[in-house]
């Protein structure tokens, strides 16, 4: 029995130390790691959950990630959203719960989308976003600003430092701010 569980102890380790060196390397660090962006004000609480990619000396906007075409808004999985309460974005109204959040980098501004479908992985295996504008709950416009320093890896976070909350995304020399609150708006 124990000869038994030796050797299959010894085909797993075997077969994980061939899958890391010849499909993926588990043990390394991923390129774009996963984060969280998460505020509490009151009884509301937000959180984004996220991929970090790195700039690496890459033109981003416009190349890498080009304008005018839905962008999965990070890397790997597809970017969620998170509300217990519901919001007022942009004079729309987004209800309590979870969705996935796509952009739409352009020139000048950047569209946003809170879609209601749960994608598992924010691309297909053409690199084509996975977003289905059918289950778009609500898309705004937002005024994409340039910024002094280069922000190397993709960054999501809230911002309610002058009590007015946003939801803010930063990537290299861009940021852009999606301003929101509470409906009806109470802190």
């Amino acid at each position: 029995m124990l000869k038994r569980i030796l050797i299959i102890l010894s085909v797993i380790a075997l077969g994980l130390l061939l899958y890391s060196v010849f499909i993926e390397n588990i043990f390394a660090p991923r390129l774009s790691p996963k984060d969280t962006a998460k505020i509490t004000l009151n009884d509301l609480n937000l959180k984004v959950e996220y991929n970090r990619p790195s700039k690496r000396e890459r033109d981003i906007f416009g190349a890498l990630v080009p304008f005018n075409k839905v962008w999965r808004t990070g890397a790997n999985e597809a970017t969620t959203f998170e509300t217990n309460k519901d919001l007022m974005i942009d004079g729309m109204l987004l209800k309590k719960g979870k969705y996935t959040l796509w952009t739409v980098p352009m020139e000048n501004s950047w569209k946003v989308m809170f879609n209601t479908k749960q994608y598992e992985w924010g691309v297909n295996e053409k690199m084509e976003p996975m977003w289905d504008p059918n289950y778009d709950a609500i898309e705004i416009e937002v005024t994409k600003q340039d910024i002094d320093e280069i922000v190397e890896k993709f960054t999501i976070a809230f911002d309610n430092k002058t009590g007015n909350l946003k939801l803010t995304m930063a990537w290299d020399q861009t940021l852009i701010e999606i301003p929101m609150q509470t409906y009806p708006h109470k802190y």
